[in-house]
């Protein structure tokens, strides 16, 4: 008979177990420590011979030491007979170094995907990946799911009753908001145009669209240092916005960002449970969390008894 094993990381525990307890079954028993020198040790306490193995580990910080723990999993499960490896990673890490915008510039992107299929992983799972080009870069199955259906029922349960405008913060995302736009239905739909100087630093400089007297939400698949985010907000308010709300899936938050939220004029950034969050996010009701331990369940049941993932998540997949 099929067997189904879903083992957690140092990095995804509390949304695996989460997980757990939506397919109703045990979070499997892994022994994961370093020793003294910062090299990672992975045994599994129970047998995956023959298993449907699921390994989930998010690339929260330490980045680095979250990845290659992740390949340490694959390599045991591999060599102690698991039957198919799935690697759920709910954040892709390195995700922005997707291709070459300069001279002398890595991959970085790719060079985890050769990673991963070299350790062993047969299959990949993750959610709102930066650019969908990533996808290109596994020769094995790839399922990219997204946290649009999430986000946009919590926008209509709680903002429905406004004069709502979905906006982009940047050109790139125009495509995620005309998606925002197609769910929800009637909103209209703004962006903004940006320059960025350095690395983590950018400048918004027009916005594109009608906002005045209206309820803006940003939408974006990451939030980091939060600096896009804030001075699209400050922009959308000086253009005459009622109020400004963001979404986002992955709450990166790094740096300055918690600092910048609570001093922005965004009433709530809505965020899901793809990377944990910093303790300094408890600290104020501006960010609001939502978990997609029912959607990653359902897509490993899924996989598990080899059903179509399309049909979770209709067009948006």
């Amino acid at each position: 008979m099929k067997h189904l094993q879903l083992f957690a990381g140092t990095s995804s525990r509390e949304l695996a177990q989460k997980i757990a307890a939506y397919l109703n079954i045990e979070l499997g028993k892994i022994d994961i420590h370093q020793f003294s020198n910062g090299e990672t040790y992975c045994r599994y306490d129970e047998s995956v011979r023959g298993s449907d193995v699921f390994l989930l580990q998010t690339h929260s910080a330490p980045v680095n030491d979250n990845i290659m723990e992740l390949l340490v999993m694959i390599d045991a499960a591999r060599r102690a007979s698991a039957k198919r490896i799935t690697a759920v990673i709910p954040f892709y890490g390195y995700a922005r170094q997707d291709k070459k915008a300069r001279s002398r510039e890595p991959i970085s992107a790719r060079l985890l995907a050769d990673l991963l299929t070299v350790a062993g992983a047969d299959r990949i799972v993750s959610m709102d990946l930066h650019t969908g080009q990533i996808q290109g870069y596994f020769s094995q199955p790839l399922d990219h799911l997204t946290a649009l259906p999430l986000l946009s029922d919590w926008i209509e349960e709680n903002l429905g009753d406004r004069d709502l405008v979905i906006a982009s913060p940047d050109a790139g995302r125009v495509r995620m908001a005309e998606k925002f736009v197609s769910r929800l239905g009637s909103p209209g739909m703004a962006f903004l145009a940006k320059t960025r100087t350095a690395h983590n630093v950018a400048k918004t400089l027009a916005v594109v669209g009608e906002v005045k007297g209206k309820t803006v939400v940003l939408c974006d698949d990451m939030i980091d240092t939060a600096g896009t985010l804030c001075g699209a907000a400050e922009a959308l308010m000086d253009q005459g916005a009622v109020e400004v709300y963001a979404v986002a899936t992955h709450p990166v938050l790094s740096g300055p960002a918690i600092e910048r939220i609570k001093n922005s004029p965004i009433k709530q950034v809505v965020v899901t449970d793809t990377l944990p969050l910093p303790h300094e996010a408890f600290q104020t009701d501006k960010i609001v969390q939502l978990s997609i331990a029912a959607a990653i369940g359902e897509t490993l049941r899924a996989i598990f008894e080899d059903h179509s993932i399309s049909e979770l998540f209709g067009s948006e997949k």
